[in-house]
């Protein structure tokens, strides 16, 4: 079975395609979306799921893999926390001046 369904592949590539995915992604970004990602992945599950075959899984879990390793390349923005800190119960400094 797929990692997820091929409707899930042919959504992305519909999306990735759009005028206005591709209006933001060059704002954000400076170039157009590469959508033929997509279009390879949605093929290849087709044809895991018609004749089973392995190069086309082989394909698609390779493709998968490396969209996980993409998303984690980048480290999160904040630090996150154990636990509160320890003056968490106070109230707010707002009655004080400068």
């Amino acid at each position: 079975q797929p990692p997820r369904p091929c409707e899930d592949y042919w959504w992305e590539w519909k999306h990735c395609r759009g005028l206005r995915h591709a209006f933001h992604h060059y704002y954000a970004h400076g170039e157009l979306p590469a959508c033929g990602r997509w279009r390879d992945d949605y093929e290849a599950c087709r044809s895991w799921e018609r004749g089973r075959t392995a190069a086309a899984q082989e394909a698609l879990c390779e493709s998968e893999r490396a969209r996980v390793m993409e998303r984690q390349k980048y480290a999160p923005v904040w630090t996150l926390r154990k636990s509160p800190p320890p003056d968490w119960y106070l109230p707010l400094d707002q009655d004080k001046p400068n």
